[in-house]
């Protein structure tokens, strides 16, 4: 809680996805100050999530491609509050069964699509941060940071040399 005359603290979340076992020195660099990362799934390697936990606490779900033994211990969806905001984190858009507005989300974070895309519906942000990993389908390589602060949440996409 603040005080009067203080500024409420703002937030920064590093949102990755799609991995898929590489972990690029540029995709750690753009997440490097960030106060928790969350992984969209599509991990690929346990070696990605542990060095992802180096910099900072990790929220991960499994990927489609998540199928290893290493990966069961991921959950399929998670639920995550910082600072009083609620995510909701899933790897499939198309899979997800409730309303996030209705359910008291601000922002839903997916991968899956290797598409950079942030849009609001309804007072939801919609956060996919693309591909990290290797380039697939000529589109741009790239990551998400999550601003979370008094005026709600606010999505920087950015992209990274493949």
């Amino acid at each position: 809680m603040s005080r009067p005359g203080e500024v409420p603290a703002t937030h920064l979340v590093g949102v990755i996805s799609d991995t898929h076992g590489l972990l690029r020195a540029g995709a750690a660099a753009a997440l490097a100050g960030c106060e928790r990362i969350i992984h969209a799934g599509d991990v690929g390697s346990p070696d990605v999530l542990a060095r992802l936990a180096a910099m900072a606490p990790v929220t991960a779900v499994r990927g489609n491609v998540d199928v290893e033994a290493w990966a069961r211990e991921l959950p399929e969806t998670a639920a995550v509050e910082i600072g009083g905001t609620w995510l909701l984190v899933i790897h499939d858009l198309g899979r997800l069964d409730l309303d996030p507005a209705a359910a008291g989300f601000a922002v839903v974070i997916s991968g899956h699509s290797h598409r950079l895309e942030a849009r609001r519906e309804r007072g939801v942000l919609f956060l996919n941060p693309g591909s990290a990993g290797p380039r697939r389908f000529r589109l741009p390589v790239g990551l998400a940071r999550l601003h979370l602060g008094p005026e709600g949440a606010r999505a920087e996409l950015l992209e990274l040399e493949p």
